[in-house]
C-alpha cells in the first residue's frame, strides 16, 4: 500500500486522471446493472451495439461517460481544487465556508453542464441543451446539499495532497445519480408542474 501511496504522490496528475476515467465508467455501469439504466437513444441507434452490449450493459454508453471524466472532469477538478487551495490555504470556518460556496457558485454549474452537454454532444444529438435545460436546475439543487457536506468534510478533514482522491470517490456516488437521473425520459425537472 506504501508503494502505491508514493505513486501517486509522486504522479498525482496521472492518477488523478486514471482514476477519474475509472470512476466514470463504473458509475456508470453502477447505474446500467443496479438501478436499471435504459439504453441512450445514440445508443439504440448504432449498429455495434449488438457486438459490444452483454448481460444489459451498453459499452457504447459507458465509454462515453468515460471519455468526458477524463477529457474534463479529470483536468478541471485536479486544477480546480489546487487553485482553491491557493486562494483559500488552510483551514478554520471561515476559509472551509469561503472554498464550498465558491465550490458551489463556479464548479458545481461547469461540472453539471459539461457532464449533461458533453454526452448529449458525444451521442450526436440534433439539440445537445435540451438534457441540459431539463435537468440543469434539479441536479444543481441536490448537488449543492450533496456536495456542499461532502466538500465541508473535505476542506476540513482531508489533506491536500489527497483531496482528489476524497472527491473521486464522492464523484462516484455523484456520477451514479448523474447517470441514473439523465436515463430518466419524459419529465421535465426543470419547472414544477402546474394544475
Amino acid at each position: 500500500m506504501s508503494r502505491v501511496w508514493a505513486l501517486f504522490k509522486a504522479h498525482p496528475y496521472i492518477s488523478n486522471v486514471v482514476g477519474y476515467t475509472t470512476l466514470f465508467a463504473s458509475a456508470d455501469l453502477i447505474q446500467q446493472s443496479m438501478l436499471g439504466g435504459k439504453h441512450t437513444e445514440a445508443s439504440k441507434s448504432e449498429d455495434s451495439l449488438q457486438l459490444f452490449s452483454t448481460a444489459g450493459i451498453d459499452w457504447p454508453q459507458t465509454a462515453r461517460v468515460a471519455l468526458l471524466g477524463f477529457c474534463f472532469h479529470a483536468n478541471f477538478n485536479y486544477h480546480w481544487l489546487r487553485g482553491l487551495e491557493r486562494m483559500l490555504p488552510g483551514g478554520g470556518v471561515t476559509r472551509i465556508t469561503g472554498k464550498v460556496v465558491l465550490d458551489q457558485l463556479i464548479a458545481a454549474p461547469a461540472t453539471i453542464s459539461a457532464f449533461f452537454i458533453g454526452l448529449s454532444v458525444l451521442e450526436h444529438k440534433e439539440d445537445p441543451l435540451e438534457d441540459w435545460r431539463q435537468k440543469f436546475w434539479t441536479s444543481y439543487k441536490t448537488g449543492v446539499v450533496y456536495w456542499s457536506t461532502m466538500q465541508a468534510v473535505n476542506f476540513a478533514l482531508v489533506p491536500p495532497v489527497a483531496r482528489t482522491v476524497f472527491v473521486g470517490g464522492i464523484t462516484l456516488v455523484w456520477t451514479v445519480f448523474l447517470c441514473h437521473f439523465r436515463q430518466q425520459q419524459g419529465h421535465n425537472y426543470s419547472r414544477p408542474t402546474s394544475q
